[in-house]
């Protein structure tokens, strides 16, 4: 049996990884805001084209700017359906305070680590199943632009752009980790879910929103192109993987011109040094935060001299995060299975390990069970995920060891629990008592203690069991004698589960 304290759950995860959460946020807010500047003047070229040839461009600028209402809708929701989470979890005031302070609703808010709003809001209300539903809308929607596409050409880059989607926007089944199952999309993204990591991974789902979004401008403008012979206005992109890279992992973008010559193959640089045919650009992530770069595109022009378009992109860098969450208490006891559910944001179960220093480490479904050693005084946990074929250390933290306390003992008859007072007779030699060890109803623990004797004491008389129960010489002893007797249980003895005896206190009792 584990340790279970519901009613502190909330203070499992440290403050630093709470704060680790804020930070992630925040960094991805800042990448959304990068994209937005870059979709932004992607739409402004578009539109001049548009006006330039409107024949060429008319129809594929209107698919743009439905794709931008649906973009910019389902945005919005999010937004709003983490700013609702937060005003129930800390209040109005204080979110609009913080919006007005600093111009966001729950960008780096902090005091979020509420454990019930996700799941009070997202399945008991029902607001996941709904932004499931808009979730779900908004790829098919994306889905329908490409299946138009008949063009034998780009049905390799639809393929891939519809793998991406699916997977992007997916709300297939989850592993829920609070029940330790597969379960639903909306109970896995919001049964028991720290309310900052929810609304960090809502965050992250905007800001795929948005890079998806740049991705589908840069299609529709291409393939206005496509059939074009020659290009007589060219333009230079950047399409990144991913806007957002753990400090260690890869980043990876392609750069690519908005429409081509077949017939060139252009010439790809990063600041002045060129790099490969293909255009594909990948540098190992180091140091936090936004980072910026630059190039240009070689081009052979028609009068047969090189053309050089410049280019820029960015993408941000974020501190590694992992939460580690104790189900049972926020200290270890030694001897004893202690379980943690761990995991980290973005990473699969399957790619996440954990190590320890003073203790065992195994795996339990999908959790973890830690045993300290019999001398540990502390262990050091450390959580690794492995990242594009590397394992990548993402958190650590350290938790103090102690002894199993010693429980309380108990007389159990009637329907009630004694450890102490007037007892009738008739409860006292019935057949359904029994002595218990526990830490009684106030206590935060509940675990199984086994009883391997007590002593019955009248007077200098004394009677013993080898169990939690009266045997036969105790009840003869007990059944004539009158009321006001006092009947002490005492030298009772029981052994925990890391299998040491305790001798537990007395139970003194008076007959009826």
């Amino acid at each position: 049996m584990y340790l279970v304290l519901t009613a502190m759950l909330a203070l499992n995860v440290s403050t630093d990884i709470l704060n680790g959460f804020v930070m992630v946020d925040d960094s991805l807010f800042s990448s959304i805001s990068a994209t937005e500047e870059r979709n932004a003047n992607m739409y402004k070229s578009f539109e001049q084209q548009k006006d330039d040839k409107p024949e060429k461009y008319a129809i594929p600028y209107e698919e743009a700017m439905a794709m931008k209402q649906k973009s910019d809708s389902l945005f919005s929701y999010i937004a709003k359906f983490k700013r609702d989470m937060a005003v129930i979890a800390i209040g109005e005031e204080k979110v609009s305070q913080h919006n007005y302070t600093t111009g966001y609703a729950v960008r780096g808010l902090a005091g979020t680590s509420n454990l019930d709003v996700t799941g009070q809001y997202g399945i008991v209300e029902g607001n996941g199943e709904k932004l499931r539903i808009r979730i779900e809308e908004y790829r098919d929607f994306l889905l329908s632009i490409l299946a138009k596409d008949q063009n034998p050409m780009n049905q390799a880059e639809i393929h891939k752009m519809r793998d991406q989607f699916n997977m992007l926007f997916s709300c297939d089944s989850l592993y829920n980790n609070h029940e330790q199952k597969m379960d639903s999309w909306v109970n896995g993204m919001f049964d028991g879910m720290v309310l900052n990591a929810t609304i960090t991974v809502l965050s992250k789902m905007q800001n795929d929103i948005r890079a998806t979004e740049g991705q589908m401008i840069q299609y529709l403008m291409g393939n206005a192109d496509a059939m074009d012979l020659r290009v007589n206005k060219l333009q230079a992109y950047v399409i990144p993987k991913s806007d957002y890279v753990m400090r260690g992992a890869k980043y990876s973008a392609k750069i690519i011109l908005a429409a081509i010559d077949s017939t060139q193959r252009p010439e790809y640089y990063i600041g002045d040094q060129r790099i490969n045919d293909e255009g594909l650009y990948e540098v190992v992530a180091a140091g936090s935060g936004l980072k910026k770069y630059n190039g240009k595109i070689g081009v052979l022009s028609s009068t047969g001299e090189m053309d050089y378009l410049p280019f820029e992109g960015s993408y941000t860098v974020g501190e590694p995060t992992a939460t580690i969450s104790n189900l049972d208490m926020n200290i270890m006891y030694r001897g004893f299975d202690n379980k943690f559910s761990v995991s980290v944001p973005g990473v699969s179960n399957d790619k996440v390990s954990v190590s320890a220093t003073g203790a065992s480490v195994s795996r339990s479904g999908g959790n973890w069970v830690v045993k300290p050693g019999e001398g540990a005084k502390e262990v050091k946990l450390t959580v690794t995920a492995n990242m594009d074929g590397k394992n990548q250390t993402m958190g650590t933290n350290t938790y103090k060891v102690k002894a199993l306390p010693k429980p309380s003992s108990f007389f159990v008859a009637g329907g009630e629990s004694k450890s102490e007072g007037f007892i009738s007779k008739k409860n006292l030699l019935s057949g359904d008592a029994y002595v218990e060890a526990s830490y009684g109803p106030d206590g935060i623990l509940n675990l199984p203690w086994r009883i391997t004797g007590f002593d019955v004491i009248v007077g200098s008389n004394t009677k013993h069991s080898d169990s939690g129960k009266l045997s036969e010489e105790q009840k003869s002893m007990i059944k004539n004698l009158p009321s006001g007797t006092q009947v002490t249980l005492g030298t009772i003895r029981a052994v925990g589960p890391d299998g040491k005896q305790q001798q537990l206190n007395a139970i003194p009792l008076r007959l009826k």
